[in-house]
C-alpha cells in the first residue's frame, strides 16, 4: 500500500499545531488550576474544616424542631434594627443558621447605615445569635479561613473581575480537554523511508494502549510525560465535568445558559424573570408573610408535581428581580445535602412566578444539577468527596508535569541551537 507522504505531512502540521496550542494554553492556566484544583482539594470537605476552624459558630442538633425562618429572620432584625434581612440559610444538619443582610437606609439622612458585618450566625433552636462576620474577609480574622478559601476558589478573591477571569479560565479548559484527548490519540503508522509502504498494520487499541500506561523505570522526563498524558485519560471524564461546571459557576447567565439551551430544555431565573428598572428596596410582603406564601405555594406543588416536601433550606429576598426565592429539599432531589427545589414568587403579590424542579421538568435542569452535585462533591457519600479531593490533588499535578514538560522542551531545544 503506497502512502502519500504529503498527506503524512500535513497531518503532522496539524497535530504540532493543536500540540503547540495545548501547550501555551495550559502555561497560561498553569497557575489559575493549581488554585483552583488545590482549593478544590480543601472545599471538598468545607463544613468539617469550618467547623473546626470556629466551632462558636455551630451548636449540636437536640433533635428538637427549630425554628420556622420568618421568625428567624425576625430575630435577626431584632438584634440589628440597622440591617434589613436579605436571606435565611438553614445548615444542612441544623447546627447553624445564616443570615445575610444589608444596610437600612437612615430616615433622617436618606444614607445607608454603616455595618461591619453582612453575615449573622444565629442559633436554629433558639435564635440566639452565634456570632457575626463579614463572610470571607480574611483580615477580619481567623474564622473567615474557609470562607476565604472558598472566595478563592469562585473568584480569586477579587470580586467579579475574579469571577470574569476564573470563568474564562474554565471555559478554555474546557476546549483543551478534547485538544489533550485528540493529542492522546495514536498516530497513523510509520512508513519505511526505503519502500515508502508502510509499516506491518497493529491494532488502534495496541497503538493507543501506551497512552494510558506510566512507565516508572523510565526517565524522570518520561515519567513526567507520561504521568500528564496517562493520568489526563483515566481522569478525562470527571476533568471535562469540572471544567463545563466550572463555566456554570462562573458564566453561569452568559455562556453556560446560551450554550445549553442549544442543546437542552433549561429555564433558570435569569432567563424566565424579569431584571426591576431598580431593585426592590421594602417588599409588601413581610418575612412571616413570605414564609407563610412559600410554604402555602410548596404544598399546592408538591400536591400537583407529585412530590413529597422534606426540610426547607433557604428563604432569600431576590430584590433584582422583585421576588422571593424559597429552595427546600424534595423527594426529587438526589444531592446528599440541600437540595434544589426552587420555587419563585411575587414580593409584592405573592404570585408565583417560577417553579424549578431538580429532576424529571426540564431536562437542561436536570443535566445542571448533576453538574452542581457532581462539582460540589453533594452526592455519593465520603467515597466520592474523597475522589473530588484527589481531584484537586490531581489537577495541580496536570498543570505542575505540563510546565515541567514545556520547560524540558525549551532546554533540550537551547541546547540543539547552541550545538547546531
Amino acid at each position: 500500500m503506497i502512502f502519500n507522504s504529503e498527506t503524512r505531512k500535513n497531518r503532522i502540521s496539524i497535530r504540532h499545531f493543536w500540540v503547540l496550542v495545548h501547550r501555551y494554553v495550559g502555561l497560561a492556566m498553569a497557575v489559575f488550576l493549581v488554585l483552583v484544583g488545590l482549593t478544590g482539594s480543601l472545599l471538598a470537605f468545607y463544613s468539617e474544616l469550618d467547623r473546626l476552624v470556629c466551632p462558636q459558630f455551630f451548636v449540636a442538633n437536640t433533635g428538637s424542631k427549630p425554628l420556622d425562618i420568618a421568625t428567624l429572620a425576625e430575630n435577626a432584625a431584632l438584634l440589628e434594627p440597622k440591617a434589613q434581612v436579605d436571606s435565611v440559610w438553614f445548615d444542612h444538619d441544623l447546627a447553624q443558621v445564616q443570615v445575610y443582610v444589608s444596610p437600612r437606609i437612615d430616615p433622617q439622612t436618606q444614607q445607608s447605615y454603616e455595618l461591619d458585618f453582612e453575615q449573622l450566625m444565629l442559633n436554629p433552636f433558639t435564635g440566639e445569635e452565634l456570632g457575626r462576620r463579614n463572610w470571607g474577609a480574611i483580615s477580619e480574622g481567623f474564622h473567615n479561613l474557609m470562607p476565604f478559601i472558598y472566595k478563592l476558589h469562585y473568584s480569586l478573591a477579587l470580586e467579579d473581575i475574579g469571577t470574569w477571569m476564573l470563568g474564562i479560565t474554565a471555559l478554555v479548559w474546557t476546549l483543551d480537554c478534547f485538544v489533550g484527548f485528540y493529542l492522546t490519540l495514536p498516530t497513523k503508522p510509520r512508513i519505511d523511508k526505503h519502500s515508502n509502504l508502510l509499516q506491518p498494520r497493529s491494532s488502534f487499541w495496541q497503538r493507543w494502549q501506551i497512552a494510558w500506561k506510566i512507565k516508572w523505570r523510565a526517565s524522570a522526563k518520561r515519567v513526567t510525560f507520561d504521568l500528564h498524558r496517562a493520568s489526563g485519560l483515566w481522569l478525562w471524564l470527571m476533568l471535562l465535568v469540572f471544567a463545563w461546571s466550572s463555566v456554570y459557576m462562573n458564566l453561569w447567565d452568559t455562556v453556560y445558559t446560551k450554550t445549553t439551551q442549544l442543546v437542552f430544555d433549561y429555564h433558570a431565573p435569569w432567563t424566565d424573570l424579569p431584571n426591576l428598572d431598580k431593585p426592590l428596596e421594602n417588599p409588601t410582603l413581610t418575612w412571616r408573610q413570605a414564609y407563610e406564601r412559600a410554604v402555602t405555594l410548596s404544598n399546592v406543588s408538591a400536591n400537583e408535581q407529585h412530590f413529597i416536601i422534606d426540610y426547607p433550606v433557604y428563604l432569600i429576598l431576590d430584590r433584582d428581580h422583585g421576588v422571593f426565592d424559597y429552595k427546600f429539599r424534595s423527594s426529587l432531589d438526589f444531592q446528599d445535602k440541600f437540595g434544589g427545589t426552587r420555587l419563585f414568587f411575587d414580593a409584592n403579590t405573592g404570585e408565583q412566578k417560577l417553579l424549578l424542579l431538580p429532576s424529571g421538568q426540564y431536562n437542561g435542569n436536570t443535566v445542571t444539577q448533576w453538574l452542581v452535585a457532581l462539582h460540589m462533591a453533594n452526592v455519593f457519600g465520603m467515597p466520592y468527596r474523597i475522589f473530588v479531593f484527589v481531584l484537586g490533588l490531581a489537577i495541580v499535578m496536570l498543570s505542575v508535569t505540563g510546565v515541567l514538560i514545556w520547560w524540558a522542551k525549551t532546554q533540550s531545544e537551547k541546547f540543539k541551537k547552541r550545538n547546531c
